[in-house]
């Protein structure tokens, strides 16, 4: 997030904190009071298309009059894509207002922050958010705006010491204790009251079909259940202060070192709304932090959306559209994931030949797309000393145990997936051997996931969790050249130490020495006959290219021999009788001897015919 110089501004600001129970949005001064407040409907950016989430705003916008400067928090905005969305909807609801998008963590962490502190006072070195409602979360920010989150999987992953969480365990213990000694306890009675049930067996439908909200709102009762001194509710609380506190200490210690002062900010409604506990929470946080300082949120945290906006703004009250939109090219990490703007390059180019090619008939358009494709051999033939390059360390990947990984979205994307999920049976390959990652994951093979292919973070972390060594090769598959998604993964990987290179077609890329991949692969094919479709050319290239790099590569370690796939994994009828074929021409033999050393061996064709030569030599 951009930082300026906290001033001053007179401009009147809006605030927006979109959660998943409801949305607040506020209208105030830079420095002034609140001039206006207003509820709607809830909003999880993950749960929204940009569609439905202008929609969101316009609905925001009308019950306003028009702002000088917007901040906006939203739940489920995790990457600077997720940003880039929130700022994209704003520009078209809200024309010329800079906007400052970020998550509901950062709005709730900010809202906490003293006004002003005085000349004397002594600053944390970390604020970390505990936050508990519904869900639960823990988020920290240190004084060099390093940060650190702990939690905010959901209800089924995470929430530990949430809302949701509480009334789950009430609801698992008190029908546990029922069946151990038939024990209807206090917080069983409260449960059933609560909810207008009759009995425990019909606690069994309610729970199977009660949204997230429903079952934590069992969480009163269980405070007041523990009030009245019952076991069951009294453990359950303590468990759920326990973990609060425990993993708001793990978000610190990232943050700050052990002895320094650091400041708790409790918010939520199962914090702010429950004293007692909070206090608990407060106790063993100081148990394993003694210089911690802890307060509950005194404010709404759609304030912090509004501090936000105003702190960020450059010092003198220029208010810059620049300073709001954030990062354009480059990353999180300063690094630059877009070498040019999308309409220079050759992909996005019009093709003269097709311009009219919406009065074409079918025949014509036919022989056009066809003398289009006959151009792609030799365009990639010119590219040959690199596929060579390319083709020669992944087989020695191969030959040390290493992986080759295809990085990708969209069209891209599919055929590097494509590629991997051929090699195991064609080569008897390992599926972690060759494997497709592509932006915004499984989902996005079928359907596409808006933003994902922007975010240059998401291909980095891509790259960590599949544990990428330097002993691997990682090719970007990106038709622009410009991918984000796409560069994000190479440079990691380069960082790492892996063998990298880029598939494109754009053979004007530019860019620094040091931030180039190993081999760059950039045929000259032309622009699309269909304006900017990269599933036309650049994906039959891209197929071409990418058989060429895991057929030879097998070809270089062994899985072949003359041109007989000797590795085939014979998983079907049509398989098993090429599989027979591969056998017979290798050896000689009649369909019964095939036969009986495949079966012998399990299918597996190299062994059987190691099986029936071993056999000749006797």
């Amino acid at each position: 997030m951009p930082r300026r110089e906290t001033v001053k501004i007179k401009s009147a600001i809006l605030g927006i904190e979109c959660g998943g129970t409801r949305t607040v949005a506020l209208l105030a001064h830079g420095t002034g009071p609140a001039l206006k407040r207003e509820e709607f409907g809830p909003a999880n950016l993950r749960l929204l298309d940009d569609a439905k989430l202008a929609r969101h705003f316009r609905k925001i916008k009308a019950a306003f009059p028009a702002p000088d400067l917007l901040g906006i928090g939203m739940a489920g905005a995790r990457t600077e894509s997720d940003r880039a969305r929130i700022r994209k909807a704003s520009a078209l609801v809200w024309k010329g207002v800079p906007c400052l998008a970020t998550n509901d963590l950062e709005t709730a962490l900010a809202a906490g922050r003293a006004k002003r502190p005085s000349a004397n006072a002594i600053l944390p070195a970390a604020r970390i958010l505990i936050l508990s409602g519904t869900g639960s979360c823990c988020y920290g920010r240190n004084s060099a705006g390093k940060t650190k989150k702990l939690g905010g999987w959901g209800h089924l992953l995470g929430d530990k010491g949430s809302g949701f969480e509480i009334g789950m365990r009430a609801l698992k213990a008190i029908v546990y204790y029922l069946d151990l000694d038939g024990r209807w306890t206090t917080l069983g009675k409260r449960v059933l009251q609560a909810l207008n049930l009759n009995e425990p067996n019909e606690l069994i439908d309610w729970v199977r079909d009660a949204p997230k909200d429903d079952i934590a709102a069992l969480a009163p009762d269980v405070f007041a259940a523990a009030a009245k001194r019952d076991s069951i509710a009294i453990d359950i609380l303590t468990g759920a202060s326990s973990s609060l506190a425990r993993d708001a200490v793990h978000c610190a210690k990232p943050l700050a070192e052990t002895g320094e002062l650091v400041e708790f900010v409790f918010a939520g409604s199962i914090l702010v709304k429950q004293r007692g506990f909070a206090k608990q929470v407060e106790t063993k946080i100081r148990e394993r932090w003694p210089s911690a300082v802890c307060a509950a949120l005194k404010r709404e945290s759609v304030w912090g959306a509004v501090e936000l906006a105003r702190s960020n703004a450059p010092a003198g009250g220029d208010v810059s559209k620049a300073v709001f939109d954030g990062v354009v090219d480059r990353d999180e990490s300063g690094k630059p994931w877009a070498t040019r703007l999308l309409s220079a390059t050759l992909t996005e180019q019009r093709n003269p030949r097709s311009m009219g090619l919406d009065k074409m008939t079918i025949g014509a358009a036919i022989d056009l797309m066809l003398s289009e494709d006959e151009k792609l051999p030799e365009a990639i033939r010119q590219e040959r000393d690199a596929i060579a390059w390319v083709v020669r360390r992944i087989a020695e990947a191969f030959a040390v145990g290493g992986r080759l990984f295809y990085v990708g979205a969209g069209t891209s994307g599919r055929l590097g997936v494509l590629d991997a999920s051929e090699c195991p049976p064609t080569f008897r390959a390992d599926p972690e051997m060759v494997q497709g990652i592509i932006a915004g994951g499984a989902r996005a093979i079928a359907n596409p996931v808006e933003g994902a292919e922007d975010d240059p973070d998401a291909g980095a972390r891509a790259i960590r969790f599949r544990d990428v060594a330097k002993k691997d090769v990682v090719v970007g598959i990106a038709a622009s050249g410009r991918t984000p998604f796409v560069w994000g993964a190479l440079w990691e990987a380069k960082a790492i130490g892996a063998k990298t290179a880029l598939v494109c077609f754009n053979p004007d890329l530019k860019m620094a020495r040091k931030d180039r991949p190993d081999r760059i692969i950039a045929p000259d094919i032309g622009p699309e006959i269909l304006t900017g479709s990269t599933r036309l050319k650049s994906g039959t290239a891209t197929k071409l290219i990418l058989n060429m790099f895991t057929t030879l590569a097998m070809v270089r370690i062994g899985k072949v021999v003359s041109n007989l796939m000797v590795d085939v994994k014979p998983s079907n009828v049509k398989l098993r009788d090429r599989a027979e074929r591969i056998v017979r021409e290798i050896t000689g033999g009649d369909v019964e001897a095939a036969q009986m050393a495949l079966k012998k061996t399990n299918w597996n064709v190299k062994r059987a015919c190691e099986l029936l030569m071993a056999c000749g030599k006797k």
